[in-house]
Parts: structure tokens; sequence; C-alpha cells
């Protein structure tokens, strides 16, 4: 079969704008034909015609409070002076709160106003105005009147006032169906035995689980494999059955990319591909009058595909709108550059730090599901720029509240899987607070404190000269501005080799080896300095290790590359050798820290560290994986201030 290339790359606003009219001309984004269903089921529906009241509420003059009611013109006069005596009767009842009032009674007097003679005589010391503490007819809702207009999202309270006004069933439109087809010869259910090529099948999961909270009904067909007569008939039956589809993979332009020619051949493509990055290669298309989005099946543009061109399409057949974002103005940590002419969407870690957020990018490949995860907002870059500078203003569409980015606790450095340790067990303890960690290395990190960037820093700075950690460095660096040096353990680092040790790597003069492959941490890393200084000591040259100028971020990133047969060696912790299980030669025992600027270092943000560096459930998981030593876990290192 032909392939074909992108037809378009158009303009994000022009493919949606363009989209979304053509939807309407032939009728795609009409709600379906309303259904009726029971209020108290109706929360987080939207009503299909306005709600009127069928009765008053309180349909008759209620008692507002316990006490006596009465006819207010027989109390006038009343004082504390001229106390006046009153008899229970016809024209003085004793109310509860809810009661109905006798015809003759026009008012109610508190019971604590209220002194009783005898059983049937009272004195009162203040005389009641008309209609005092009743709820008179009609006072919540008056019949016939409007509860809740027509596309109403339906609020719990909502709910009540609609019972209140004596309706038990209302009419809703009804959720979109909308159908999820994942496909890809590659794709095996989760929970398969896994062999290589094999791709777990989770973005229709991820997809579903948006269309729900969007307000539609997704239908999850089985995977498809990459044959276009199947998925023929599959695009077919769905979209008889559906209102809206989504194919999910195979938007591309690929041997095996099917989905634009699909939706071509059984009715119209509006736009292929979309100036935008991630989610370039999205499909815009209609077949019988139903929306078809060929979504990218990387993982990161299927979300981004979704919440630009399915969301509106699922709310307006709802018959209203999705909500606005909320957004924050926040100061980017690091210079970020980006494509002209493409829109693209940058995730992005967030704190507040001082008066400031900051905004730290983290992966922007669109295979990078944990991107996703660990993201608290998203920054556009708009195509007709070519990005922005450190330092620059810019706003962010935020993924958490305001609130829970003020509580975050932002380290950035070194990394160390104890972090992950510690940002749990804080969350844990501290439901509204979190840790957000930047892996960029410890002399990242130390440049970070200096511009203002993060609450402290990881570091773990080998001093050649000295053989000391992270002072040396941290006076030179910070001398201008006082910090406290706090340790979170001490680990081992070394080499991570494949189980068994195959090559007989006995330490880092073997590296050198012809045919041996190495994965490096980023420049700036502790771990890339100690190993230059490693090397150094060896009189080993650079050039002389294959694979010096490959780079990771973190320690388990080299762990996977050992365990994927890619790398032969790396360095990095025992901790995470063990994880992967992997073996581990080890070098040296280093000592690693929390840099924290004094001023800091008496806020929640550090306190509440400290206070779970201390508790015995955190230090027993740290050691539990091993290559930890925790001697001197939360204790001062160095004081700048003396």
């Amino acid at each position: 079969m032909k392939r074909d290339v992108y037809l378009e790359d158009k303009p994000l606003e022009e493919a949606l704008a363009e989209y979304m009219s053509h939807l309407d001309q032939v009728g795609a984004l009409q709600p379906g034909e309303s259904e009726v269903i029971p209020v108290e089921d109706a929360a987080g529906r939207v009503t299909a015609a306005p709600v009127y009241a069928r009765s008053s509420s309180p349909h008759y003059h209620a008692a507002a409070m316990d006490g006596v009611a009465v006819r207010a013109a027989d109390t006038f006069g009343a004082s504390d002076a001229t106390p006046k005596r009153l008899a229970v009767g016809e024209r003085a009842v004793v109310v509860d709160t809810g009661d109905p009032l006798p015809p003759e009674c026009d008012a109610v007097i508190m019971i604590e106003d209220v002194h009783f003679l005898d059983d049937i005589t009272f004195e009162i010391t203040a005389g009641a105005v008309p209609w005092q503490h009743m709820r008179v007819i009609g006072e919540d809702v008056v019949a016939t009147e409007m509860i809740v207009p027509a596309n109403h999202l339906l609020r719990p309270v909502d709910l009540g006032g609609i019972l209140a006004g004596g309706v038990t069933e209302i009419a809703v439109h009804p959720r979109p169906r909308v159908a999820l087809l994942p496909t890809g010869t590659e794709l095996v259910q989760p929970g398969a035995e896994l062999k290589p090529g094999d791709i777990i099948e989770y973005n229709t999961r991820v997809l579903g689980a948006m269309v729900s909270q969007w307000g539609g009904s997704p239908r999850r067909r089985e995977i498809t494999a990459d044959d276009y007569g199947a998925l023929k008939a599959r695009l077919q039956e769905a979209v008889s059955e559906s209102d809206v589809v989504l194919i999910n993979a195979g938007s591309s332009a690929g041997r095996e990319d099917f989905t634009a020619s699909l939706i071509g051949e059984l009715g119209r493509v509006l736009t292929h591909g979309v100036a935008i990055k991630p989610g370039k290669p999205v499909v815009l298309g209609e077949v019988a009058g139903k929306p078809v989005v060929g979504v990218p099946g990387y993982p990161v543009s299927a979300v981004l595909a979704a919440e630009l061109f399915v969301k509106p399409i699922i709310y307006r057949k709802l018959g209203t709108v999705p909500p606005v974002p909320e957004k924050a103005e926040v100061i980017v940590s690091r210079k970020i550059v980006s494509p002209m002419g493409t829109e693209e969407f940058v995730r992005v870690k967030l704190g507040q730090v001082g008066d400031k957020i900051i905004a730290t990018p983290i992966s922007r490949g669109a295979g990078v599901i944990m991107s996703m995860v660990r993201a608290d907002g998203i920054l556009r870059v708009p195509r007709l720029s070519e990005g922005y500078n450190a330092g620059q203003t810019v706003p962010v569409e935020l993924m958490r509240s305001l609130e829970e980015v003020r509580e975050t606790t932002v380290i950035i450095g070194s990394h160390d899987i104890t972090l992950d340790v510690l940002a749990n067990h804080l969350r844990k303890k501290h439901p509204y607070a979190t840790l957000s960690s930047a892996h960029v290395g410890s002399l990242g990190g130390l440049s970070a404190l200096k511009r203002g960037e993060a609450h402290c820093a990881g570091t773990h700075l080998l001093d050649e000269e000295t053989g000391d950690y992270n002072v040396s460095y941290i006076k030179r660096l910070l001398a201008d501005r006082p910090v406290v040096v706090v340790n979170l353990v001490y680990r081992e680092q070394g080499l991570i080799v494949a189980p068994g040790n195959p090559h007989g790597i006995r330490g880092v003069e073997d590296l050198a080896t012809p045919g041996l492959g190495y994965i490096n941490r980023q420049r700036g890393a502790g771990t890339r300095i100690l190993f230059d200084f490693k090397l150094k000591q060896q009189g080993i040259s650079p050039d002389d290790i294959r694979g010096y100028e490959r780079e990771e971020y973190t320690h388990m990133a080299v762990a996977a590359a050992v365990a994927s047969g890619s790398a032969d060696a790396g360095m990095g912790i025992r901790a995470a050798a063990l994880a992967l299980g992997l073996d581990f030669v080890p070098v040296v025992e280093e000592r690693y820290d929390l840099c924290i600027p004094v001023e800091y270092y008496d806020t929640p943000y550090i306190q509440r560290l400290l206070e779970v560096m201390a508790e015995p459930a955190f230090r027993e998981e740290v050691r539990a994986l091993g290559g930890y030593d925790l001697r001197d876990c939360g204790k001062i290192m160095y004081d700048s201030r003396g």
C-alpha cells in the first residue's frame, strides 16, 4: 500500500478551529438523545433541559426555632420593665423546629426567651415582629421556578435543590460513547510475559480514564494487529457503535501506519500533522458524521493529542465547555530551546522558592510516560518563538494545585535513590507536602542554589587534594551565601556490571580494555567527577574509554543501560545495581550531603525533611536498599556561620 507523508503542518489554533467547525456542520457535536435518570444518580451529569420546581420548599409555614408560636400583635408592648403574660392556647402553641405553624400564628418566640410560670402561663420581656423565626412557604424554592438551566453540570448541592423542589427524575445528556482502538502487532496486554519487541498496551487505559474524567463513556476494544483489512473492519464496527472513535498508533507515515488512509477511505481527513511537539502526527478526521481521531502511539503525544482535540469534542457533546486550567507565573530555571514554527509543550517540575515559583524542565521525550507522572505543570513555547532564557517569567498550566506547589520542597542536584524514599515518607507523614527533585548533577545543584532556585542541593563532590567531600566546592561556589550542610547518607560507589561480571572487571583500570562499552554520567555530576579522578589516578585518558561521551542523568538509568546490554559497565551506587539484579564492583564509599541555604534551614521545607530523616521506618527502608550507611544521617557536617 502507498504510504502518505504528513498532509500538512498546521498551526494548532487553525487545525482545531477547522476541525470543530467541520464537526459542527455535520452535526457531530450535538448531544445525543437525552435520557431520564433518578436525581440521586445525577451528580456529574449535564442537564438536557431546564429543571423546574414542582412544589415549594417549604410547602407550609414552618417554625425555624424551638419555641412558642404566637400572633405577633399579642406580644406588642412587652419589655423588661413591663413583662407580658400569655397562655398556651389557639394563639400560643409550643412548637419544635420544622413544625407547621397554626393558622392564627405569624411568629415564633425562641424557647430561651420564654419564662413559663406554670404549665400554661408564660411570660415574655420583648415583643415579636411578624414572621420572625419562621420559614415561610417558598422561602427556599417556589413552585414553577427554574432550579437549574439546561446544559448545567450537576453538583451535589444541585441535587438537594432539585429534590427540595419535588423533582425525582431529570433529563440529562447521554455520556458520549468513545471507542478506543489500540493498534500494533507489537502490543501485549498488561500482565503478559514480555519478550523483546513487546510493548505493554497502556495508552488506551490512560485515554479511557481521561474520557471518563471528562464525562464520556470509554469503550476499549481488543488490540488489532497492523493489518489494513482487520483495522478497516474494526474501525467500521466502532463507528457504527460509538459517538467518537480514537485510533491509537499508526498515525505517522511509517510502512504500517494506516490510520490516515483508513479514515480517508471511509470518510474524510481534515488534518494530518499539526505543528505541535509532541503530538505532531495526529490525524483529525470524520467518518459517517462522527469524529475519528488518529492518536499518536507515543504516550506523551497520545495524552497531549487527547487533551487538545478530544476533550473539547466530549464537552461539546455534553452541551458544556472544558474548564479553564489554573495557571501561574513561574521563573524558568534553565534555558529552553525550541524549534521555530512548532508549539512545544514542555513538562516541568514546580516549587516555590522564596517569593518565586521555579519551573525546572524534565524529560521532553514523547515516549517517556513518567515525565507526565512527575510533571507539576505544562509550559507552552509558542510556535513563533525559539524558546525561553533562564530566569525568564512565563505562564504555566498547573497539573497540581498552587497550594500543593507552594508546599513542595525543591531539591536540585545529584541523584540518589534515597530521595525517592524520603519523598514517600514525607508524603505519608505530611500529606499536604511533597518533595520535588531534579537531577542535574552536584555542580548543577550548587549553581541552582546560587541562583536562588532551590531549597537545598544534593551533592557528593570529591576534593582530589584533600579527599574530603563537598565543603571545599561549597566554599568556592557559594562563598557569598551562608549555608548549612547536612548529611543524608554514606553510600558505596562502584562499577555496575552484568550478572556474574562476565568481563571480569575488577576496577576502573579494566575499562580501557578494547571492546568494553561504558555508560557515563552527565558533566557536573559528582559520579562523573569521581570517575574522572579515578581515571587520572590510573593514568587513563577518557579517549581510551569507549562510551565515555554517552551520558545518563541518574544511577538507575546507568543500571538500566547495563541491564539491557547496551553497556558493559557504568559508575553508580550499589543500590541501583541491586535493584536490577546486577553485579557490583566497589570502588569507594562517599558522603552524600544536602546543602541548605541558611534562610531555608528553619523553614518547614527543611524541618519536615529532617523530621522524616530521623524516623526509624525511613532509615530501615534505606538500609534495605543496600550499599548505604546512615551513621551521620541528619547531622550537620558544616555550617558556614561558624
